[in-house]
Parts: structure tokens; C-alpha cells; sequence
């Protein structure tokens, strides 16, 4: 039994660090927008 809640944490382990890379690529992403959004709203105040 002890064999089996090893491999399950194992794969909790894997599973989480895909999640929290996946989840990782959109922040920087949603940052990304955020920071290019600011100036094209210059931009268009300036023009």
C-alpha cells in the first residue's frame, strides 16, 4: 500500500507542476496585455 500513495504523490507532483506551469504562461501572458494595453490608451490620448 505504502508503494501505491508513493506513486500517487508522484503523480499528484507531476500533475501539479504542468498545472502550475500552464497556469504560470497565462499570468505572464495577462501581464504582458496589461502592460501594453496603458499605452496604446496614450496613444490614442496623445493623438
Amino acid at each position: 500500500m505504502a508503494s501505491i500513495k508513493d506513486v500517487g504523490k508522484f503523480f499528484l507532483f507531476i500533475v501539479g507542476g504542468l498545472v502550475a506551469i500552464i497556469v504560470g504562461s497565462f499570468m505572464i501572458r495577462g501581464t504582458m496585455h496589461m502592460w501594453d494595453n496603458p499605452d496604446d490608451v496614450k496613444d490614442e490620448k496623445k493623438d
